[in-house]
């Protein structure tokens, strides 16, 4: 039999008690509840269900999950709930793949200030896409997007940035036709990364003067108002980054993306190569690099690890997928219906007639031995102990 797979549950289960005891009073409350979880994730310490296959009797025991949005085991479900609930909201247009990012001294600030600065940057985002967008010198339209918080790198290093998934168009200024965007080109990227920088560095001193800003460590001199406008000076003359890629090559492709990037964690469990005495292995990609150098390999002490995944520990409540514009939820199904008709497009049907038409349900649990449905036979919760089931 082969060696078990590696996973980021099992370095927090080796080293994160002895860790967590060095780190007393300097990991957050939200932090230590992630490592918990991910640690119990799948375990008997959650309870779970015994099962029996309906096709060839083979019982197994299934541990339930932790289904914190941090654990890299619970987000594949998770993510192809999300992905059949905006199925429907899809449009027959081309769609657009946009990346805004911060700059790293203004990342820095961020971590300090998690709650205010990733709100501002969606908000800035979704502002610039949309401003750029209504002027009739560009498109003339109003147009919608989804757009998804990441704040790592491939090395887990602190990397915040928004991407967005935008349709190739929106509404006339009247409201009464669809404004498609030239085939291939959405938006001028440097005219949104201006206005972007523009704006954030606005939008940050207006925080400033608010007093909603925390400084900490080597920026606490930043909470001086002469200090802090000393330190913006050259970001207002710096390039930000906002990447436009190619249009996707359909739907389908615009599914397959979402579904790779919108329940995303600071690395999955498939990137562990292994675990030893010099540290923990994993899978990189050095996005400076060219063609096959782009990918590496990077070994971590535990505790560097560790540190490095917990810096990606969202704040509570703290919503990672927003919708604007035509797609923001309380306007979302009427903007879809109306532009559906101006395209001419058969609306999908609702979920309930779908779940009619389909042949037969989807089992919670299938049979890896026959693929056969397994019924649950016992359902047992945290502690209880876990007998085998009757004969």
């Amino acid at each position: 039999m082969g060696r078990l797979a590696l996973e980021v549950a099992d370095i927090f289960r080796i080293h994160g008690p002895g860790w967590r005891e060095v780190q007393r009073g300097h990991l957050s409350l939200a932090q230590l509840k992630v490592m918990s979880a991910i640690t119990q994730c799948r375990s008997a310490a959650l309870g779970g269900h015994v099962l029996r296959c309906i096709g060839c009797g083979t019982e197994q025991i299934s541990y339930n999950s932790c289904r914190n949005r941090h654990c890299p085991k619970c987000q594949s479900s998770a993510a192809q709930r999300w992905l059949e609930a905006r199925q429907a909201d899809l449009l027959p247009v081309e769609y657009y793949h946009v990346v805004f990012t911060l700059p790293a001294p203004v990342a820095d600030i961020a971590y300090q200030n998690k709650t205010a600065m990733y709100g501002l940057l969606f908000d800035v985002a979704a502002e610039v896409l949309q401003t750029i967008a209504a002027d009739p010198r560009h498109l003339g339209a109003r147009i919608g997007a989804t757009l998804v918080l990441h704040t790592w790198g491939s090395a887990m290093t602190h990397h915040p940035h928004v991407h967005g998934i935008v349709p190739g168009g929106g509404l006339g200024p009247d409201g009464t036709r669809w404004i498609a965007c030239r085939p291939g080109f959405f938006l001028p990227v440097r005219v949104l990364s201006r206005l972007f920088r523009r704006r954030f560095l606005e939008e940050l001193q207006r925080l400033h003067e608010g007093g909603k800003l925390k400084f900490f460590g080597e920026h606490v001199s930043l909470a001086d108002a002469g200090a802090f406008r000393a330190w913006l000076s050259p970001l207002r003359r710096s390039e930000w980054v906002v990447y436009a890629k190619r249009p996707f090559t359909g739907p389908q492709a615009v599914l397959a993306y979402l579904s790779r990037y919108t329940h995303r964690v600071a690395i999955s469990n498939s990137r562990l190569l292994g675990m030893d005495e010099r540290g923990v292995t994993f899978r990189w990609k050095d996005y400076r690099a060219k063609g096959r150098t782009r990918h590496k390999t990077m070994t971590l002490a535990p505790e560097e690890f560790m540190r490095r995944f917990l810096l990606h520990v969202l704040p509570s409540g703290f919503h990672r997928i927003r919708h604007y514009g035509l797609l923001a939820n309380s306007s979302r199904k009427g903007n879809l219906a109306m532009v559906r008709e101006m395209l001419h497009v058969t609306p999908p049907a609702p979920a309930e007639e779908a779940d009619e038409l389909a042949a037969t349900p989807t089992p919670t649990f299938t049979c890896a031995h026959c693929g056969h449905a397994m019924v649950v036979l016992r359902v047992f919760s945290r502690g209880d102990s876990i007998r085998g089931p009757p004969a």
